[in-house]
């Protein structure tokens, strides 16, 4: 192993080249290639790179010939990463949370409080000679918190690691959009916030260590960024490795914590094994063991794949084994917009550890499944008891979950118990137990049922997880070159849903499934459209909606406040029981104008996503925020 002492600051390669190369020895005694430290000159970096001693001598041209300094300017010292340590605990302290509440006693809160919970049966009454097999019910949540509400003081700090691709085909302007994007990303961090920045290309090296974005901090990141060069391979699998040890070896921890991937290109330096399900390359050798198998609460990784020549298989994988999302950069000039949406929602997480318990409330009744998506679920003790794993949350995030149950007959007129519902999740800013108070779901059970209208919120959701699993299977199809029959799978979804009960009485979350299955399907058209963007499309589509949260696919733009989209929208203002009404015939898919090819990304966004979108947009037309930095 090479010491710092024989490494050249510089490269990070060893000095002790055997004559090999030329090599400089300044006058505070550091050595450097002498091609990089001529370069380094060159480009007007005048100190010396380790101890950043001004030098008064040039390393090349005539001995002691003094360098004058930039008229009317003050010298700053450039940025090199210098030499890693062997162990990342050198993370700066974090502000010690409130001690009066880091207790595990959950303390009791009435349904009204902050978090939201309501339950949904399929239909209000079940004749009670009947019995009903799959009998639907859905779980809402919403998150408690506006964005207006969430302040640097108020909300839960972040730990953010940012893995960037900086290899050779990163070059021009996609590095400089990059860098816009990044420094984007720094100056809406808060002096609470700490981020770690690693690149990579043939090799990964962390640019900074995990620093609180003080104003000094926030320096150093921007001076990190904007000495990014690209060049090289795509060794993606080692800037996930460096990435995560910055989170597994951090002396202290914020409460939040995620990794945000970007990459452009396929990893060429990762040998692929084959997948237990017999086609295709298993991804997860490219996933350091501490986020495929974590100990503790998992760091989700948030993946963007950039343009065309992205491995969309491999980002999506790794988003999904890590309880992340995945995004489609199509378009280059978004990649600023697609990072401000992304930690929008980082920066407004007020929930943690949510966790939903079911627990049968009729010896007679028993759950049958859960559709959960990518939350893990399960059903035990025979049908008795059953959960699902919600994780974090956005402020004002919302979920739906449906389930289903068996109800037996009854021998009386009344109500049939249900199931028993029960919530809990901490705090994230304040570390709180909080638990919310438990909720009885029953049936109606006379003795004829007339006009049993099915309840609106378990329609919309049957129809959202119908959708998300034929886009799956068309996926599929398209992955096997079937393009025909992947096309003909959306297109027979869409004359289904055309007769459901949320198109018949106009639930806009049809209209926005109808434009995103309509481009979907477009761009499964042939081979070539799919391979150029459509995998890559219907993967983020299908990472939005199986963690019903927002992703990139194609281009952003602003939404309307008021905008709902299936399951973000929550129970239906307008029909508050429930359960359907009449209401004006939706357009068939075909009468349809073409979709704008950013609609779909509008998916679940939260009001905090939205504003900080906004806020990326608009400040294209503003000045940067470095030039108001010390």
């Amino acid at each position: 192993m090479e010491t710092q002492e024989n490494t050249c600051a510089i490269c990070l390669n060893s000095t002790n080249t055997g004559g090999r190369q030329a090599l400089f020895t300044a006058e505070c005694s550091h050595t450097f290639h002498f091609q990089c430290i001529t370069s380094n000159v060159a480009h007007g970096n005048l100190v010396c790179p380790l101890c950043k001693a001004q030098w008064k001598e040039l390393p090349f041209g005539t001995p002691h010939n003094p360098i004058p300094s930039p008229r009317g300017t003050q010298i700053r010292a450039p940025f090199f990463p210098g030499h890693e340590p062997q162990v990342f605990n050198d993370d700066d302290p974090v502000d010690s949370p409130p001690q009066a509440q880091l207790v595990d006693m959950p303390q009791q809160i009435p349904t009204t409080g902050t978090m939201e919970l309501k339950t949904f049966t399929e239909y209000p009454a079940v004749a009670k000679s009947l019995s009903k097999d799959d009998f639907g019910i859905v779980i809402h949540l919403k998150a408690p918190g506006t964005a207006s509400e969430i302040t640097d003081s108020a909300r839960a700090p972040l730990d953010l690691v940012t893995v960037l691709d900086v290899s050779g085909s990163m070059a021009g302007a996609k590095l400089n959009l990059l860098k816009q994007a990044m420094n984007f990303v720094i100056q809406n961090l808060g002096p609470a916030d700490r981020l770690s920045i690693i690149s990579f290309s043939s090799r990964a090296r962390r640019l900074i260590r995990l620093t609180r974005m003080s104003n000094e901090g926030m320096q150093q990141a921007l001076d990190a960024v904007n000495s990014l060069t690209a060049g090289g391979g795509t060794n993606i699998a080692e800037g996930l490795k460096k990435g995560a040890k910055v989170l597994e070896e951090r002396q202290y921890k914020n409460p939040v914590n995620s990794i945000i991937l970007l990459s452009d290109g396929q990893d060429t330096y990762t040998v692929f094994s084959h997948s237990s399900q017999g086609s295709g390359s298993n991804y997860d050798c490219l996933l350091p063991p501490s986020i495929l198998h974590p100990s503790g609460r998992p760091i989700p990784i948030h993946t963007f794949g950039f343009g065309s020549d992205h491995d969309s298989l491999a980002m999506h994988r790794i988003a999904e084994a890590s309880g992340g999302t995945f995004s489609f950069i199509e378009d280059a000039s978004c990649i600023q917009d697609a990072f401000a949406q992304c930690i929008g929602g980082l920066l407004s997480v007020v929930a943690q550890e949510t966790h939903i318990t079911l627990e049968s409330a009729n010896r007679g009744v028993k759950i049958s499944g859960i559709k959960s998506g990518s939350y893990e679920s399960c059903v035990e003790n025979g049908g008795l008891n059953g959960s699902i794993d919600v994780g974090d949350l956005y402020a004002d995030e919302q979920r739906s979950f449906l389930f289903f149950v068996n109800v037996p007959r009854s021998g009386m007129e009344g109500t049939t118990k249900l199931i028993k519902v029960n919530m809990t999740y901490r705090d994230a800013a304040t570390a709180s137990a909080v638990e919310l108070g438990e909720q009885e779901v029953s049936v109606e059970r006379p003795e004829t049922v007339e006009n049993n209208q099915i309840c609106i919120e378990v329609e919309r959701e049957k129809v959202r997880i119908q959708a998300t699993e034929n886009m799956v299977a068309a996926r599929a199809a398209a992955e096997r070159g079937e393009m025909r029959d992947a096309v003909e799978i959306l297109e027979s979804w869409q004359r289904t849903m055309e007769t459901s009960e949320v198109a018949r009485v106009g639930d806009p979350s049809c209209g926005m499934l109808q434009q995103e299955i309509k481009e979907m399907g477009r761009r499964m058209s042939s081979r070539e459209s799919y391979a150029k963007s459509g995998r890559a499309y219907a993967l983020a589509g299908i990472s939005a909606h199986s963690r019903q949260r927002a992703t990139t696919r194609s281009s952003i733009s602003s939404v309307e406040p008021d905008l709902r989209v299936l399951g973000s929208s929550g129970p239906s203002d307008s029909h508050s029981s429930g359960y359907g009404a009449e209401g004006k015939e939706l357009p068939s898919f075909r009468s349809l104008a073409p979709s704008a090819p950013s609609a779909p990304s509008l998916n679940y966004q939260t009001p905090a996503m939205r504003i900080m979108l906004q806020k990326s947009q608009s400040s294209w037309l503003e000045p940067s925020r470095r030039d108001k930095l010390p």
